[in-house]
């Protein structure tokens, strides 16, 4: 009697990308080792004022994530309109993955991993910690950069940086 395949854990990294961070990347290639399949959920937050469309932001980081070499194939990417217990739920995921940055990133994600918990206690969220050289990046802060003409190279990939600046021009 053979023994049957261990069940894939699959955990998901939601966010709204806009624009898409080296932190972000960073999270995304940390947590993908930490999976057997690693959903990147694009969703939308209207709060946030977003500088690309779902689809653009979408594309976008399908491009990006593309390029992780030896991880690419285990990473999908997903957009979702819906709450992240649901998403992750019909992902199939076990784990959320969120990155923080600092204090104030710690106190907002505990107050909504405990949320999270009361909508579905089966999904487990896992926090990593932003690298120490990435931990000022913020996506707000990129964009405000930008609009003001300044210089974004050292947050985001040259292609991410071509974007957000040409719809900065505008």
């Amino acid at each position: 009697m053979s023994a049957s395949p261990a069940p894939q854990r699959v955990g998901v990294y939601p966010g709204t990308f806009d624009p898409m961070t080296l932190g972000h990347m960073d999270i995304i290639e940390r947590g993908a080792k930490l999976v057997d399949k690693l959903i990147v959920g694009v969703t939308t937050n209207i709060a946030k004022s977003p500088m690309f469309s779902d689809d653009e932001r979408i594309a976008i980081v399908e491009r990006e994530v593309a390029g992780l070499a030896g991880l690419a194939d285990n990473i999908e990417v997903v957009g979702f309109n819906s709450l992240l217990m649901d998403f992750a739920e019909s992902q199939g995921a076990s784990v959320v993955i969120r990155g923080i940055r600092g204090v104030t990133d710690f106190e907002y994600e505990y107050q909504l991993t405990g949320m999270n918990r009361q909508l579905n206690d089966r999904i487990e969220t896992i926090f990593l910690m932003a690298d120490v050289a990435l931990q000022p990046i913020a996506s707000r802060l990129v964009k405000e950069i930008a609009l003001y003409g300044g210089d974004i190279s050292k947050f985001v990939t040259p292609a991410v940086r071509d974007e957000v600046m040409a719809r900065a021009r505008k």
